[in-house]
């Protein structure tokens, strides 16, 4: 027998004996720290497997279910590098880490289920089983808000440093993930319908691989990822991330909201270097792949010298004029006074006839007598905040037409005015099949 194999069945008995004191009770900070040196060589992929054999030498799932936070905390302490120790409360980072340690619970609870499936004969308590087993993994897809939070958040700050290797394989790992979370439920699914012993135990198998792989994730952000970016990242950084987590919202509760007094930096703010200082502070892991990859910052600058703010990016009027444009549909633009002040003119599609003779005109009268009071009731509702929108379909020249009005509010909600979007929809009303075929799940 390899060194390294014996070492790692020693690992595991011991690990055993550690999770079995847990059940019999033993107190948690006395368990880690008599166990400490054998728990920081543990991954959390080797969890499932030692409860597994748990179950099999007759712990009851329900008691090992009960325990998994217990489980999580005892390991997450020690999976945890030390630069991590004092994250604050409610930190962006801890609120992340919180978020897998929810990750952690739920595949754990995945990894069990798909164990006693693969092992009951009973068909009664297979259905039970199973059913518990497709609710564990429903709520795994709520993974997808992680990993965009840390996609959108994280990433951009690294690759503004030039550290771009890492979030790629990152990210491709966790798109991997969210493909095949998805290619079980509809696996899963089938499987229900007909409750095929094949389609069951082919379903068991892909949950056990997509759970080892989630708490491989959980391993590599808590040890490489998390460490580095708090390295990284200023307190102004945190803070605009902060807001923007805020606005996506998280997978977990955040009973404390981190607060400071930093001016919050978007990553297209920042000339970016890494010091000497911070290289010193990165995971060997991240140490090893920025040194290969090498650094190059990106300095890239944004915004341009005649670009406007739009609050959401910058644009010049140039860019303005030609994005209406390449918009698929039109927009009709009235202020607050009813009176016609900007149109759109699509190369794409085209809606009702305009010209900018409109320009300084009452919106209804734009529309033939006959439909003014129309007109007149839709502006009425949105303005008044009656409607978030109305909404009619109509025809044009054989075309089919859907036609949306939406009131404009500044952040104080107060009314600017309209808009009348012109969207032509003739394909998916007359195509729906063909446009349900050409769709492409991303």
């Amino acid at each position: 027998m390899s060194t390294e194999k014996r070492d790692r069945e020693e690992t595991t008995r011991a690990v055993r004996e550690i999770l079995k004191e847990l059940h019999r009770g033993g107190d948690i900070e006395e368990i880690s720290r008599r166990f400490g040196n054998i728990l920081s060589r543990v991954s959390p992929t080797e969890i499932p497997l030692i409860e597994q054999q748990l179950v099999k030498e007759g712990v009851s799932v329900e008691e090992i279910l009960k325990l998994c936070d217990l489980h999580v905390a005892l390991f997450r302490k020690h999976l945890q590098p030390r630069e991590l120790e004092g994250v604050p409360k409610g930190h962006p980072l801890d609120a992340l880490m919180k978020e897998n340690d929810w990750i952690l619970k739920q595949s754990e609870t995945i990894g069990l289920y798909a164990s006693i499936l693969l092992k009951v004969g009973d068909e009664k308590q297979s259905k039970e089983v199973f059913t518990r087993l497709k609710a564990a993994i429903s709520e795994l897809l709520k993974i997808g808000l992680h990993y965009r939070k840390i996609q959108m958040l994280l990433f951009p700050y690294l690759e503004k440093r030039g550290i771009s290797a890492v979030p790629r394989v990152l990210w491709g790992r966790e798109d991997q993930l969210r493909i095949k979370l998805r290619q079980l439920s509809e696996v899963m699914q089938k499987a229900e319908e007909a409750f095929n012993p094949q389609l069951v135990n082919q379903a068991v198998n892909k949950a056990v691989e997509i759970a080892r792989e989630a708490s491989e994730l959980v391993f590599r952000e808590n040890k490489i990822l998390f460490p580095a970016a708090y390295a990284l990242l200023s307190e102004g950084e945190w803070a605009a991330i902060a807001e923007i987590s805020k606005d996506l919202g998280y997978i977990v509760g955040v009973e404390e909201e981190w607060r400071t007094d930093a001016k919050p930096i978007l990553p297209y703010e920042l000339e970016a270097k890494i010091s000497s200082e911070q290289m010193d502070r990165l995971p060997p892991e991240f140490q090893s792949m920025v040194t290969f990859n090498g650094i190059e910052p990106d300095i890239y600058r944004v915004p341009g010298i005649e670009d406007i703010d739009l609050n959401t990016g910058f644009l010049n009027v140039e860019e303005i004029k030609a994005v209406f444009k390449s918009l698929p549909l039109e927009v009709t633009f009235a202020d607050k006074n009813d009176r016609i002040k900007f149109f759109t003119e699509s190369i794409l599609h085209k809606g009702f006839a305009r010209a900018k003779t409109i320009i300084g005109r009452r919106v209804e009268y734009c529309h033939p007598p006959r439909l003014e009071s129309i007109v007149r009731k839709n502006i009425d509702d949105v303005k008044l905040g009656v409607a978030e929108y109305r909404e009619y379909w109509t025809r044009s020249g054989g075309r089919i037409i859907r036609v949306l009005v939406v009131p404009v509010r500044n952040e104080n909600r107060d009314y600017l005015g309209s808009i009348e979007i012109v969207e032509d929809l003739t394909e998916v009303v007359d195509n729906p099949d063909e446009v349900k075929r050409r769709i492409m799940v991303l």
